[in-house]
């Protein structure tokens, strides 16, 4: 069995600290349609995707560089529980790790939020 697992812990006004004209370049280059649409503009909920999508790129071991922002995606189900879809390349090094199931936890707390990702394979 394969377990691989990754944290971020980022504070929330370093989004609301940038530029509005920058701001929305690094949205649509972070986030995919999907994500922008779920998380309407909220600083909070930028934040724990941005958290989220760090931790999967710890644990797939590759950072953010080769695995783009936009290969992960994490989409909230009705529940409100976060899931984890990788795309390109993201999905290509899952398939090599043998990673076949994923799990995300993002929390905020009033200056921060945490995210941690699991994901095992066979």
């Amino acid at each position: 069995m394969i377990l691989r697992s990754g944290i971020d812990i980022i504070e929330i006004s370093r989004l609301d600290e940038v530029n509005p004209e920058i701001r929305k370049r690094f949205i649509a280059r972070v986030y995919t349609q999907t994500e922008i649409a779920q998380a309407r503009n909220g600083t909070d909920a930028l934040t724990g995707l941005f958290a989220a999508k760090e931790a999967v790129s710890k644990a797939l071991g590759t950072g953010i560089g080769f695995v783009h922002w936009q290969d992960i995606e994490i989409h909230h189900l009705n529940c409100g529980q976060p899931v984890v879809r990788l795309h390109g390349n993201a999905r290509m090094v899952a398939d090599q790790l043998g990673l076949e199931s994923w799990s995300v936890s993002i929390s905020h707390d009033r200056d921060k939020v945490v995210a941690m990702a699991v994901a095992i394979g066979g």
